[in-house]
């Protein structure tokens, strides 16, 4: 498995203290990314290690895992390395280990590893194909598909919507796809714009005034509850 970047950090990317590998490769390009040189599986920019001695570490580590923590897989996008990434989960769900995944939903297999993980958290950043294949050079076809199939699962998920000015800032559009579903395993997490990968980009930065306000923000939020669509802040 191919991994550039690891450590633990606290209820950020699932609940409790958690080990987080960061999987290296994604298939999206999306303009605001925070982990751009995730994005391509550059010699020199990552690690490769095999899935025994990825198990070994976490098990090492689980005395660190309180407060209901465990491992998280993100990237990059993990589902890329998915043969490796289902065969690892696997084996921590018999250890007993607490697993969660952060992915952007693309994967046409995904599904297939919600019985191996505890915590999914999934993106979905547009809810019209063509703007989101503008914006991250791929359309959102099979995110569509998995989030109608996570909503009839048990799998309890969050999704989480990057609030971006210029790009989705209004909540309509979300909240008349997401409120024709069941959604009482979903939980939403409205996350405004930030630069905090901006430095690393190599390539030009092109998102330009993506900034919301807290009015936006809050205005966005209410229509999710209006709609009798749970928020959650991490």
């Amino acid at each position: 498995m191919k991994i550039f970047q690891k450590g633990f950090n606290y209820s950020q990317d699932g609940p409790g203290n958690r080990l987080v590998y960061h999987l290296s490769g994604c298939n999206l390009k999306c303009r605001w990314c925070s982990n751009p040189e995730g994005m391509v599986q550059k010699p020199g920019k990552y690690t490769e290690v095999t899935v025994q001695e990825i198990l070994d570490e976490i098990i090492s580590c689980k005395p660190m895992f309180f407060s209901g923590g465990g491992v998280t897989f993100t990237g990059g996008e993990p589902t890329l390395q998915f043969d490796e990434l289902k065969k690892l989960l696997t084996l921590l769900k018999k250890n007993e280990i607490n697993t969660a995944i952060e992915t952007n939903a693309t994967h046409p297999r995904l599904c297939e590893l919600l019985p191996c993980i505890d915590h999914l958290i999934m993106d979905f950043k547009h809810f019209n194909k063509d703007i989101h294949k503008e914006w991250t050079g791929l359309e959102n076809t099979v995110t569509f598909e998995n989030f109608e199939r996570v909503c009839n699962s048990k799998i309890n998920a969050i999704v989480r919507i990057p609030v971006i000015n210029g790009f989705n800032n209004t909540p309509d559009g979300f909240v008349e796809y997401f409120k024709t579903f069941d959604t009482h395993n979903i939980s939403f997490e409205i996350l405004p714009y930030h630069e905090f990968g901006k430095v690393k980009w190599e390539s030009p930065y092109t998102v330009e005034n993506g900034f919301i306000t807290k009015k936006d923000l809050e205005s966005f939020e209410k229509a999710f509850i209006n709609n009798g669509l749970k928020i959650i802040h991490m």
